[in-house]
Parts: C-alpha cells; sequence; structure tokens
C-alpha cells in the first residue's frame, strides 16, 4: 500500500514527521507500505540522513508550498496548487496513494477531503471521530468532534453507524454498542435533537443501541460507540484533553489511565464516509504521533473499511 503524508504539516515540521516516519518503519518491520513523503525537498534534506535505512520504502514526492495554519482553507486550496496538502489530496484523487496524512491546517484538510476525495454516495454529510480511554485500559469512540456543529436526526444515525463499522474493522471488535450521548439516561430526555435521534437509532437493524450516555460514561463501558453533534461532542473532546495537560503536564501526575489521554497514543483523527482514508494530526504533533497516524492509515487501507461504508450506504440509498 502506498500512503502519503505531508511532511510539512505540523508546528515541528519536518523534523518530527521524519523523525515519526523512522519509528514507525522501526516498529513495523516488513510492514508492506511504501510513504510518499510530501513537501519541500530542501526543507527535508538535512533530516533525510535518519531515514538512511529505509530509502527503499519511501519516495520524496516535491512540493513547493505550505498553507499556513491560519490561512482561509478553500482559498489557500486555489490559491496553492503546488502545497503539500494539495499534492496530497491529488495522488489520492488519482489512485497513487491508499491513504493521505497531515498535521496541517485542518480546514484544509477537510476541504481537500469533501471536494478531491469526496464523501460517500448516500453519506449525507461526512464526520470525524476520536477515541476517548476507558477504565478498562481500550477505548470508546467519539463523533462527531468538530466539523457538523448543528445536526439533524439523520445524521446521528449515520454517524453511529460509520463509527460501529470503524470500531469493527479497524479496532477489532465485533458488534460494538452504540449510545447517544445526552443529559439523562430516560428515553425522551434532552433536546428536540436527541429526542428525534433516540428512535432512529433504536429501530435501525445494524446498530447495537444501548440507550442514551451521560458525560459521566464516556470513560466507562456503557458504549463503543458514542454520537452526538459536532459543537457538544468537540467541547467534551477538548475538555478530555485538558484533563491530561493539567494534571500530567502540569501536575506531574503519573497514572496509567490517565496517561491514555495523550492523543500522541492514538495519532489523528479519521474523517469518515468518504472515499479514501484520511487522518488529520495535531499541529502539535511530535514523532510519535506522527508514527501512530501512519499506522492508523495502515489499519484502515488495509481492513477494508472504506468498502464496508460503500456497500453499506450504497445499499441503502437503492432502498
Amino acid at each position: 500500500m502506498n500512503i502519503a503524508l505531508d511532511i510539512m504539516g505540523g508546528d515541528y515540521a519536518p523534523e518530527q514527521a521524519l523523525l515519526g516516519v523512522r519509528q514507525f518503519f522501526q516498529e513495523h518491520p516488513g510492514q508492506p507500505v511504501h510513504l510518499l513523503l510530501v513537501g519541500r525537498p530542501e526543507a527535508a534534506q538535512p533530516f533525510l540522513q535518519i531515514l538512511q535505512d529505509f530509502q527503499h520504502f519511501y519516495t520524496l514526492v516535491p512540493a513547493s508550498e505550505v498553507i499556513g495554519m491560519h490561512e482561509h482553507p478553500t482559498k489557500a486550496l486555489k490559491e496553492k496548487p503546488d502545497s503539500s496538502i494539495a499534492v496530497g489530496f491529488g495522488a489520492l484523487a488519482r489512485g497513487k496513494a491508499d491513504a493521505f496524512i497531515s498535521a496541517g491546517n485542518t480546514g484544509a484538510m477537510l476541504v481537500g477531503s469533501m471536494y478531491s476525495v469526496k464523501a460517500i454516495e448516500g453519506v449525507l454529510r461526512p464526520t470525524i471521530a476520536s477515541p476517548l480511554p476507558r477504565t478498562d485500559g481500550s477505548f470508546n469512540f467519539l463523533l462527531d468532534v468538530g466539523i457538523n456543529a448543528d445536526c439533524k436526526p439523520e445524521h446521528l444515525l449515520q454517524f453511529a453507524i460509520l463509527g460501529s463499522l470503524y470500531v469493527q474493522h479497524v479496532l477489532g471488535k465485533e458488534n460494538p454498542s452504540v449510545g447517544l450521548l445526552n443529559i439523562g439516561e430516560e428515553e425522551g430526555k434532552g433536546n428536540i435533537l436527541a429526542q428525534a435521534a433516540y428512535p432512529l437509532l433504536k429501530e435501525h437493524p445494524a446498530l447495537r443501541f444501548s440507550g442514551n450516555v451521560e458525560g459521566r460514561d464516556l470513560f466507562g463501558d456503557k458504549a463503543d460507540v458514542v454520537v452526538c453533534e459536532g459543537f457538544v461532542g468537540n467541547v467534551a473532546l477538548k475538555m478530555a484533553e485538558s484533563i491530561y495537560q493539567i494534571f500530567s503536564e502540569q501536575r506531574g501526575v503519573q497514572d496509567d489511565f490517565l496517561g491514555h489521554f495523550n492523543y500522541e497514543l492514538y495519532g489523528g483523527t479519521p474523517v469518515l464516509g468518504i472515499n479514501s482514508p484520511v487522518i488529520i494530526g495535531h499541529g502539535i504533533s511530535s514523532a510519535r504521533a506522527f508514527a501512530n497516524m501512519i499506522d492508523v492509515a495502515c489499519k484502515m487501507t488495509s481492513s477494508g473499511l472504506i468498502e464496508a461504508f460503500k456497500s453499506h450506504f450504497t445499499a441503502t440509498a437503492t432502498v
């Protein structure tokens, strides 16, 4: 498989991206993957020595421009066709790459996902998802976490299906349970959106719906997949990130469960519901995060996830 990696994305590019490449190859010897490292050759050159042992496992793909973190996504993609993000999406759209990773401008990554790769037929809105650590050492899966602030009940139903298929195919958990994030456990609780989404989730034959889950259930075992609109999901995700930052980084607390809040463990955020795997990394991604993003991209590519998405939603669209 061929995985495109934007080495110019992130606050510490390209050094940390290339260190992450080395770390991935060291930790996954024999993995059948070839990396397309997209970026400025002159910026990458001082760091290529660290990849000397892996010369046959990557190709440097020139891209003369970089989209800054604060640039307008649509405008930047249009005005910078030779940017690392635009070149990466071009490789993905032409089938030269099987997946694309970047820790660069999040908006540009989302725009590129929508207009270069495009949504799978039948998917109303692609979504982004994030793992949440749970007390038994595994992870729950929360979506949407930021790109769909306002949703309809049908969107939450599709998020549940996308999340369930991801957990099943990529994380290897059969028949995952699904919960609806709400302000109470009882059916009929919540705002108009939650009340309307509940029966859709409950009655859908492809879902194992476990009912409403509250904020206190996010790190427990009540539901493997938790769905909500992106406004609420982003608030919950940022709060979880702050727990790690405050207690681990600022106060020096060492705890196994707390350590699982470190975003580097899972690397980046997958965009679900589009025609190819896309992973969006945190702007401050380190080598560990990049290595894990590559690993996730490999798993998404080899797991048959996209085919499972297409099979489900194409069948639904033709009913």
